[in-house]
């Protein structure tokens, strides 16, 4: 559906035929649960969070301006969810040491991710999603996972696209540093 669609429907949902909002929820609901299920990393906790996502869409829906796709005020709205999760549960993420990042070549980084299909690549690098820190494992999700573009990814976090573009190359490089050292700890 078109943005002026979505527009269409979200006047009528607040002129009071609710029932249109399931459209929302059939359509977006697997792409916010993938969101947040990255960041909490529990399943349970994760559809409990989507349901909260939606509701709270739902109850703010008159402050949908129009000026980004609903999507993206959906997905700002998860991820915002999400992080608030995290931080109760207080969880510390472990961190890489910056002139490791720094020092890795993207050539490597690229060779390593996207030359390779292997069964235990794909395996280090889930466990190394996994310990990326939770604004990392959203934009990853967001931008390889639900094909998201820099533009809209922007919006989602409240940064320019170009901060969004310094964010996904130091991602791709933790991932490369992590991968590596899951390789070697299984040699």
């Amino acid at each position: 559906m078109d943005h002026q669609t979505e527009i269409n429907y979200i006047k009528k949902i607040l002129d009071g035929d609710t029932n249109l909002f399931s459209y929302f929820l059939n359509s977006y609901s697997h792409s916010v649960f993938t969101l947040i299920v990255r960041v909490v990393q529990s399943k349970e906790d994760a559809e409990e969070l989507t349901q909260d996502t939606f509701l709270k869409a739902f109850r703010k829906l008159d402050t949908y301006r129009g000026d980004c796709s609903f999507s993206t005020w959906l997905f700002r709205i998860g991820y915002n969810t999400a992080i608030s999760a995290v931080r109760k549960k207080k969880i510390v993420f472990p961190a890489i040491d910056e002139y490791v990042i720094d020092t890795v070549a993207d050539e490597d980084v690229d060779r390593l991710l996207a030359g390779n299909d292997s069964e235990e690549l794909l395996i280090h690098m889930e466990k190394a999603i996994e310990k990326l820190n939770p604004d990392e494992k959203a934009l990853i999700t967001l931008y390889y996972l639900e094909n998201n573009p820099v533009q809209e990814l922007a919006q989602v976090f409240g940064i320019t696209p170009d901060n969004v573009k310094v964010k996904l190359h130091r991602t791709r490089k933790k991932l490369y540093v992590m991968i590596r050292e899951l390789t070697k700890a299984d040699a």
